[in-house]
């Protein structure tokens, strides 16, 4: 028998890169299904959904293992860009640990700062460089 790890999650965004929840939702999730279960229901909740172009749900394992990581907003001002040298004078910045959405959240108000430059450079991680 299949063990049930398998969860449904997704729900209705507000842009189409599907990065952020739509004001008034929440990130809806399902399960745990056995893998065979899981499709079957997002086949169901994506056919009864697909009419909304800003709804999306993906079939996730070991959600519960998702919600326990940790995020960090890592980058700062490059040398050029390659983005593979820090400028010099400066260092590298790191921000965190957050969920993912403020992760996501804090990626969005820390690029929308530095937009005009194109040495600047921010991406989440994983993992915390500094250590």
């Amino acid at each position: 028998m299949s063990e049930k790890r398998f969860y449904v999650i997704g729900g209705e965004y507000s842009d189409s890169a599907f990065s952020t929840i739509a004001t008034g939702k929440s990130l809806e999730k399902y399960g745990p299904y056995t893998e065979v279960e899981a499709h079957a229901f997002w086949r169901d909740i994506t056919g009864r959904t697909v009419d909304n172009a800003m709804v999306r749900y993906v079939v996730e394992e070991n959600h519960s293992q998702l919600d326990d990581k940790s995020y960090y907003v890592v980058g700062g001002e490059y040398a050029d860009t390659t983005f593979a040298t820090i400028a010099s004078g400066h260092s590298l910045e790191v921000y965190g640990p957050f969920t993912q959405q403020q992760a996501q959240d804090f990626w969005r108000t820390i690029t929308s700062q530095t937009i005009d430059s194109c040495l600047h450079r921010y991406d989440i991680s994983h993992e915390d460089p500094r250590r």
